[in-house]
């Protein structure tokens, strides 16, 4: 989860920030021809078309998390939750496959949902990567971990890595204990579980709106020092 909180500062892109533009209205959709060329240009590495694409699809998010939500005080979290799902999918998406990309993203962004309700009910019946699932040829125990795929990433873990301390460095700078509290609390940060804003507001017995506030606050004040380093 914090990678994706590194993302948005580093990136300078809030996607909280873009959900709600003014009169609770989403950006319009793409036209095929301009959708087509922005990923033209987010593939060649330019930033701002992917933030773009992202922005353009937030419709779809609040289209396909607008079933899952019982609860209106849940529909900013999910939309959270959604929007990750939306640039997951921007950033894996290939058009050569001839799959339109809001296809593919509605799929990206329902997993994204669904992984998020399982993981409020984990149970004892999680498998653990280091647990035995089956035996070779020999009588060997094979483990999850044996038998996935392991893609070379080394540098990008190490850049990751240092990325992450710095994070971390920045976080402790913070004088003011609610917005450290807060943004560990979001991201998961020492290894605590990450959580919505709405847990984090009834945790803290306050409401979900502050929690937001504070929370674009922080990341405010971290991508300040990101750009200072």
């Amino acid at each position: 989860m914090f990678g994706l909180l590194i993302e948005i500062i580093t990136r300078g892109f809030l996607f909280f920030a873009l959900h709600i533009k003014s009169g609770n209205s989403f950006p319009s959709a793409l036209s095929a021809k301009d959708e087509k060329e922005y990923f033209r240009k987010f593939k060649a590495g330019d930033l701002n078309a992917k933030n773009i694409l992202i922005e353009h699809n937030l419709r779809l998010v609040a289209h396909i998390t607008k079933k899952y939500c019982t609860n209106p005080n849940e529909q900013d979290d999910l939309i959270s939750i959604g929007t990750i799902g939306l640039i997951k999918a921007v950033n894996t998406f290939d058009g050569s496959k001839g799959t339109k990309f809001a296809t593919y993203a509605s799929k990206c962004i329902e997993n994204e949902v669904l992984m998020y309700f399982r993981s409020q009910k984990k149970s004892a019946q999680d498998i653990s990567i280091n647990e035995p699932i089956d035996s070779d040829s020999d009588g060997n125990p094979l483990t999850l971990m044996d038998i996935v795929c392991i893609e070379d990433t080394i540098a990008d873990d190490i850049s990751d890595k240092i990325e992450i301390t710095k994070l971390y460095e920045y976080v402790e700078e913070l004088e003011n204990e609610r917005e450290k509290e807060i943004i560990i609390l979001r991201y998961g940060l020492y290894g605590v579980n990450p959580l919505t804003q709405k847990q984090i507001a009834k945790k803290l017995d306050i409401s979900r709106s502050y929690v937001s506030r504070i929370e674009k606050r922080v990341i405010d004040k971290l991508r300040k020092r990101f750009i200072e380093k």
